[in-house]
């Protein structure tokens, strides 16, 4: 493809998102030989720069100044509108992350272009996209496209793509690039910011043990989280478990939560309601535990388990720090 594709690559104070390589991998893949293009913006991202070419991109746009040095809608958009109307992609493309949907139906309204999200898997058809999302809570899959010209849009669910390894071989161009919005012109001011430490990203995660109603209360969510310690995974949860004020929201899988896609998945207590699927049914291998055996779960899960959370995470908790050291 002649004018190429460009992939905004998320950042958090010099560590980058790890689906945004994921993005950057399909980018290599649709351009069919032509140039990669990525767009870092931040304070202090040299290294994501070079991690990026690394991970195949040729050139890399930098923006490197204090205005962006937090993620802020306005400054972000602007800038990355601006470079796709004086580089003229053919595709941008960014991790379907909160912070990559907003960039890019921003940025993709400010250009007029056309917007495909979430997307799980991304072919070409006569230079125009074919994107395959999940509906309905992931029941059905719908093919869409992008009709019309300009560039095309596209935000990729995390973890549905491979990410490349890095080759410390290759090389490319970094090309520093100015930001477009002076500090007083952002309204949006960001004062402080709190930040979780020493937990596994439920994105990011390969695997997730969740916790549900029938956890029974906050103490309930114990064994959970011993079973992801030994396992090296993240804890979830029900929404159900979220409302009742359990354990915070940051933790909830489903349709209005997080939308997730580990290795394994384990769902202890959970009956398996449409909206709790709906951000987990794409899990490669999901263990239900559940005491009720017409728990709707069961019929999504490879393995399950009819019996008593409280003795059943346990004992797999031993077995795992047994076989695992």
């Amino acid at each position: 493809m002649s004018q190429g594709v460009l992939v905004w690559v998320e950042q958090f104070k010099g560590k980058p998102q790890a689906a945004s390589w994921e993005a950057l991998g399909q980018a290599r893949a649709l351009a069919g030989g032509g140039p990669v293009t990525a767009a870092v913006f931040g304070q202090g991202v040299e290294a994501v720069a070079q991690e990026a070419i690394r991970r195949g991109a040729d050139r890399v746009l930098v923006a490197d100044d204090a205005t962006l040095a937090d993620y802020r809608f306005e400054p972000f958009v602007a800038l990355l509108a601006q470079i796709v109307r004086e580089h003229r992609p053919a595709i941008v493309l960014a991790a379907a992350t909160i912070a990559g949907r907003e960039v890019l139906a921003g940025t993709a309204a400010d250009v007029g272009a056309g917007l495909l999200t979430d997307v799980t898997d991304l072919s070409l058809e006569g230079g125009r996209l074919q994107a395959v999302r999940p509906v309905l809570g992931g029941k059905v899959l719908s093919v869409e496209a992008i009709t019309g010209d300009g560039p095309q849009f596209a935000t990729l669910r995390p973890r549905a793509f491979p990410a490349p390894e890095p080759d410390p071989a290759r090389s490319g161009e970094i090309v520093a690039v100015a930001p477009v919005l002076a500090e007083d012109a952002i309204a949006s001011k960001v004062e402080s910011m709190q930040e979780t430490t020493g937990t596994i990203s439920l994105t990011d995660a390969t695997i997730i043990v969740s916790g549900g109603r029938g956890v029974g209360g906050p103490e309930g969510f114990g064994p959970v989280r011993e079973l992801a310690e030994a396992l090296g995974g993240a804890v979830g949860a029900s929404r159900a478990a979220v409302d009742a004020g359990w354990i915070p929201y940051e933790h909830q899988v489903g349709q209005t939560g997080k939308v997730v896609a580990p290795d394994l998945y384990i769902a202890a207590g959970i009956s398996g309601a449409i909206q709790h699927q709906a951000g987990m049914r794409t899990a490669k291998v999901i263990v239900a535990i559940n005491k009720d055996p017409e728990a709707p779960i069961f019929k999504l899960a490879r393995y399950g388990i009819v019996g008593d959370l409280f003795e059943v995470l346990p004992a797999l908790t031993a077995e795992v720090r047994k076989r695992l050291g």
